[in-house]
């Protein structure tokens, strides 16, 4: 089943975050990091809250993480999400950078609707891998469970 691309929401790049797009098109997740001090900050911004310095790189991620929380929307939270409810938006947290915490859905595998995992299988704590999906033209961050 495909996805109405034009009504589900969908990423708005701005000149900070454009990178991050860049690297996802190509299967890639990078954090920003101060190139200075080597704060990792997401989202991504002009100025290092830390030493700020403007001096930024973009570091590749290992793309494994942990689910540091997750929810289930009863009723969908817009009406083009309806067809696919139940489905999961969950919190990652990066394991080489526990305080950088991304927003995805957990999926079964690349290209998957959004409610192919069963509520029931989401765990905090579970360890996840990102995999890539694209969504409205664009390719976007969704995660897998990890095999034991």
């Amino acid at each position: 089943m495909r996805n109405d691309e034009t009504t589900l929401l969908s990423p708005v790049p701005d000149d900070d975050g454009a990178p991050f797009w860049q690297y996802a098109a190509r299967g890639e997740l990078r954090i920003q990091a101060c190139a200075d001090c080597g704060e990792l900050r997401f989202p991504p911004r002009p100025c290092c809250p830390l030493c700020h310095s403007f001096a930024s790189e973009w570091r590749r991620m290992s793309e494994r993480g942990r689910i540091w929380s997750y929810v289930v929307p009863h009723p969908p939270l817009l009406p083009a999400y309806a067809a696919q409810a139940p489905y999961n938006a969950i919190v990652v947290e990066l394991a080489e950078a526990p305080r950088i915490r991304l927003v995805g859905n957990l999926v079964s595998g690349p290209g998957a609707p959004l409610n192919s995992v069963a509520v029931d299988r989401i765990r905090i704590g579970a360890r996840v891998q990102a995999v890539f999906t694209e969504v409205a033209g664009m390719s976007v961050p969704h995660w897998i469970l990890e095999r034991s």
